[in-house]
Order: C-alpha cells, then sequence, then structure tokens
C-alpha cells in the first residue's frame, strides 16, 4: 500500500438538469486519480439505502474497490440539488443534509490504510459534522503526503476547521474567491504571489495552488512559483473540474514533476472536465504525459477571432 493514495470524504449524487450523477469532490479526485494510473483506495459512508447501493455499484464501475465505504442503516446517502448558470456554466450547490458521509468512522481498517499511504487527500466540507471530522483529523496522523482541498460552501464554512486542516497539510489547493477569503482571514497580502508564500510560511505547507477558472492557475513550490495562462475553452459546466485539476496535480507531484510543466498538465485536465457535461467525462490515457493530448473545444468567440 505504499504508492496508495487514500481518498476520504463525501461521497454524494449531483442532481444536474440531465440527471442523477455520482460525485463529491473526494470520490472526483479518486475517480481521476485511478484513470491517471494511480493506485487509489476511496473511503466514505453511502446510506443503506437504492442510492447507496448504487453508489457501491457505480464505485466498482470506475474500477474501485468498495471496501473502505461504510454502510450506514440510519442516515441515507448524500445527495445535491445542483443549478447551473446558463452563461458561465458555474454551480450552485444546495447540499441535504444530514447524509451517511457526515458519520464516517474512525475504523481500524481506515487508520491502517492512512499509516501506509503515499498521500492522504481529504477538503472542507467532508468536516462539516461529526464523527467524520475527528475521523479526518485523526487520519491526518500520518507521514503520508497530505493534500487539503479547500472546497467552502456555504452555509458549511468554519474556519477553525480550515485552520486546523492547515495546520497539518503538506499541499493545499483552493480557487480564488477561498484565497481572497483566506487573506481576510489571515491578513496575507494582497498580490497572488506573495499570498501563496504567506499562507505556505505562516502553515508550514510545501505547495499551495490557486486556480483562478479561464485564467489558468498560480503554484507556489518548495519556495518557487509558477503560473499558467488557462484555456479558454467552450464551457459545458464548471463541476468537478477543480478536482479534475488536483488529481493531475497530485499525481504529477508523486511523480516528483514541478512548476510550469506540472500546471500545463492539471489545467489542461480540469478545462477538459469543464469543456463536458458532469463532473467525470470520459478520456483515456495511458501516462500522466497523455492528458496534454486530449481536445480542448475552444470558445465560439476565440474560433472567430
Amino acid at each position: 500500500m505504499q504508492n496508495e493514495v487514500l481518498c476520504i470524504g463525501e461521497i454524494l449524487w449531483d442532481a444536474l438538469p440531465e440527471g442523477l450523477f455520482l460525485g463529491g469532490a473526494p470520490f472526483n479526485v479518486a475517480r481521476h486519480l485511478h484513470a491517471l494510473g494511480e493506485t487509489v483506495a476511496f473511503a466514505s459512508r453511502v446510506g443503506d439505502d437504492v442510492l447507496g447501493q448504487e453508489a457501491l455499484r457505480r464505485l466498482r464501475v470506475h474500477g474501485l474497490d468498495p471496501a473502505l465505504v461504510q454502510l450506514d442503516d440510519t442516515l441515507p446517502t448524500g445527495f445535491v440539488r445542483v443549478a447551473l448558470d446558463h452563461h458561465t456554466g458555474e454551480p450552485d450547490y444546495e447540499i441535504v443534509e444530514p447524509a451517511a458521509w457526515d458519520a464516517i468512522a474512525c475504523t481500524d481498517a481506515l487508520r491502517q490504510r492512512a499509516a501506509s499511504a503515499a498521500a492522504l487527500v481529504f477538503g472542507s466540507l467532508a468536516q462539516r459534522a461529526a464523527p467524520t471530522r475527528p475521523t479526518i483529523q485523526r487520519l491526518c496522523d500520518t507521514n503520508a503526503l497530505r493534500v487539503f482541498d479547500i472546497n467552502l460552501r456555504p452555509p458549511y464554512i468554519d474556519r477553525a476547521v480550515i485552520e486546523r486542516s492547515l495546520h497539518v497539510a503538506d499541499v493545499v489547493k483552493l480557487n480564488a474567491d477561498e484565497l481572497q477569503r483566506l487573506r481576510n482571514w489571515f491578513g496575507l497580502a494582497a498580490a497572488p504571489d506573495t499570498a501563496l508564500e504567506a499562507l505556505a510560511t505562516t502553515f508550514d505547507c510545501r505547495v499551495v495552488c490557486v486556480t483562478r477558472g479561464r485564467a489558468g492557475a498560480r503554484l507556489w513550490q518548495d519556495g518557487t512559483y509558477a503560473a499558467h495562462p488557462g484555456h479558454d475553452v467552450a464551457v459545458e459546466d464548471t463541476v468537478g473540474a477543480g478536482d479534475a485539476f488536483l488529481s493531475a496535480l497530485l499525481a504529477g507531484l508523486l511523480d516528483e514533476r514541478s512548476g510550469t510543466a506540472l500546471l500545463a498538465l492539471a489545467n489542461r485536465l480540469g478545462a477538459y472536465v469543464a469543456a463536458h457535461a458532469g463532473a467525470l467525462p470520459p478520456y483515456e490515457v495511458k501516462c500522466l504525459d497523455d492528458i496534454a493530448a486530449l481536445s480542448l473545444p475552444p470558445r465560439a468567440s476565440s474560433q472567430s477571432a
């Protein structure tokens, strides 16, 4: 298990205009990592209901072992109503609570997998309630690379949870709006690069990466900055685009990639997902570098320019 990436947190059904899609940031990250050839384990909790059973079936279809997905006989499987902005494709989420993923127990099996993992991926949304919050906190006591995906979804924004998670994280991924909130909370500098360095220094992080939609991303990695301008694609919806970005970023970090070349791969996979419906559009790659060959449809204005 020493090369395994353990992703823990919410698994849920996204109710999009086109139908129900299995999602949740840590599940999406696990699925993309698997597609990129990484060894992945996924831990969560579903209800003992129709949606829960279908979620377990879909996990197997996607090549993920459901052994660490717990079954809850009281709480329902996670469910989210998603409304999309017709102009930008940006989603607005109504996250139903309570849900089974609020009650992930810290089992012996889960502790053993975290202790032996190469990386542990966790987010902020899954820490909205106990017992999942203390479970994730306990699992972070590991020598694995701890990857914190800040995922602020109102009203589940808790500064104490974010601060505690930052203190244990080695790698932090967030978007521009989330960076602005952290600037306000922690008095970080206004300039993007300086803010990333200040965040890394304050919380002793090795890597901090901010995604900026069409404007690409900026990366602070072990004292070095990198940036990528992004891709001006025809956006179908942005659901899961950040999760795809994080998957490529982490796969690259585990492969000891760095800088602009690493950001180029992460941005391309994120843009590919944004250009297709849903968080998990199909694609085939044999290695991380194959991401560079994924086709990106340009916006109509770009085509006519």
